[in-house]
């Protein structure tokens, strides 16, 4: 079994994926982790010193890499399903699952936390607000194209899991 977790940052796609793999018996995998041990730089560090269509490309190579192996569980970063055929490939290749929250659930989710994002770590207030309601429209086409679609808004971790284990094993 392969699932794939997609959505914006700060959706929960990291955290739900360890937490799934514990009770689904799969491999947790982090794309943005991954690309950094392969790299050895952070994805800022990727994006500042070689630009983000050379990021975008080792992110895709990384995509097809990880979709070969068998028993994972694989949060993508924000923007993965965005780019090139990344969401066919990761329909084609997995369970894909987009964990739908709110801008405004979103904000509330990454306000406090911006420093980490490099996308984020200039704004705040109002202009984060806007800003990711910006980015979230522009990118739920992209999310709404997965196998499977989650409200995540208001959600508990566990309650995301138990809805996600009884769609699988359903």
């Amino acid at each position: 079994m392969k699932i794939s977790l997609i959505g914006y940052m700060g959706t929960g796609k990291s955290t739900l994926a360890k937490l799934l793999a514990l009770n689904l018996e799969l491999e947790p995998i982090d794309l943005d982790q991954y690309i950094e041990q392969k790299t050895g730089f952070s994805i800022s560090e990727t994006i500042l010193n070689k630009g983000e269509l050379f990021f975008r490309k080792l992110e895709r190579d990384s995509l097809i890499e990880l979709l070969e192996k068998d028993d994972i569980i694989l949060s993508t970063g924000g923007g993965t399903p965005c780019y090139y055929d990344n969401i066919e490939l990761l329909n084609n290749n997995s369970l894909s699952i987009f964990l739908m929250r709110s801008p405004k659930e979103l904000f509330n989710r990454l306000v406090g936390h911006t420093r980490e994002r490099p996308l984020l770590a200039h704004l705040s207030g109002e202009d984060l607000q806007e800003y990711i309601a910006k980015h979230v429209f522009e990118r739920t086409p992209f999310y709404q194209k997965a196998t499977l679609i989650i409200n995540a808004n208001n959600k508990t971790d566990e309650a995301l899991v138990e809805e996600i284990k009884a769609t699988v094993n359903g």
